[in-house]
Order: structure tokens, then C-alpha cells, then sequence
């Protein structure tokens, strides 16, 4: 997840980089763009690197998860299930392992275990405080959402191994 937010923010691993993730964002409705892809993609580093490290209990999963809320409902839903139709079987196997991590913990061998934070970081309250913002935060963002809901979204880019065909513009053509 980190990498996919690194592909945004900074255009790393073929990634867009900041200003075609914003204009993917202005057309998906979220204004403005460059805040918003800003705001997704530190959003996946962070919960990715604290997930990667094992650190935070379940702060880093509820982001993850609160951005798959939003990239499930904004993008994916409309294409159905499964992933080669741009579909939710991927972001819903990120939920699923984020829950997973979220409701157990890291193990013994994680940043969360070496700072002698596992005990703490399992305490039921924090787990529904994090799961609790996570989808708080999914339901403010999407309400921050200018596009119709019945408008279909496709992203408006694409990394030079993407499988979509490019459009005159540089983006993806609908699929």
C-alpha cells in the first residue's frame, strides 16, 4: 500500500505522480484534486509503512481501510466483483487483512513487540476507535464528493504496465 500511495505522491514505481493523481481525482469528483490524491496517497504510505513495520496497533489498518472504503465506493463499485474488470475483489482483500490485523495484532516479531507496545495496542477500545474513525472519515470524504453517485468513475491515468489502453490524453480509456 505504501508503494501504490508512493506512485501518487511522487510519481515512484511508474506511478503518475502528483498532478495526473490530482486530475484523477477532480474527474472522480473530489475538488480539489491535488489535495485530495495528496491527502489519499500519504494516507496509503503511512498505513502502509505502519503496517509493513508491525507499529500502532490498529491505526495503520483503520487508514487502510478508510481509504478502501472510499476507493471501493468511488471507483471499483460500479464495475462489479472481480479485479480484471476493475472491480472490488482486490480492495476487499486489503479490508479483510487490514481487519485481520487490526482485531489481532502484528506478532512477536514487530515494531509493536520490540517498544513493548502489543498489550496496549490490543485494547478493544482503541480496535473500535480506529475501526470507528476509519469509516467516519470514508463517509466525510465521500460526502466531500462533487460527482453524482450514479456517475461511474474511471481513473484518468495510467503507469506504462497498465493494461488499459491509452487515450488520446494520456489517461485510461473506460473499461
Amino acid at each position: 500500500m505504501a508503494a501504490h500511495g508512493a506512485q501518487k505522491a511522487l510519481g515512484w514505481f511508474e506511478g503518475p505522480g502528483p498532478e495526473a493523481a490530482g486530475a484523477m481525482f477532480e474527474g472522480l469528483g473530489f475538488r480539489p484534486g491535488a489535495t485530495y490524491a495528496s491527502l489519499a496517497a500519504w494516507n496509503e504510505i503511512v498505513a502502509g509503512e505502519l503496517i509493513a513495520l508491525g507499529f500502532g496497533g490498529p491505526i495503520g489498518p483503520a487508514l487502510l481501510i478508510s481509504n478502501m472504503i472510499v476507493a471501493q465506493a468511488s471507483v471499483h463499485w460500479p464495475n462489479g466483483f472481480f479485479a480484471q474488470k476493475g472491480g472490488i475483489e482486490l480492495g476487499t482483500m486489503y479490508t479483510a487483512a487490514a481487519l485481520a490485523f487490526a482485531a489481532t495484532d502484528y506478532g512477536a516479531i514487530s515494531a509493536d513487540a520490540l517498544f513493548g507496545l502489543r498489550e496496549r495496542f490490543t485494547n478493544p477500545t482503541l480496535l473500535a476507535l480506529a475501526l470507528g474513525g476509519a469509516v467516519a472519515g470514508a463517509i466525510v470524504v465521500m460526502n466531500q464528493r462533487q460527482t453524482a453517485p450514479d456517475t461511474p468513475a474511471t481513473p484518468t491515468y495510467q503507469g506504462t504496465n497498465s493494461p488499459l489502453p491509452a487515450t488520446d490524453d494520456g489517461g485510461e480509456a473506460a473499461a
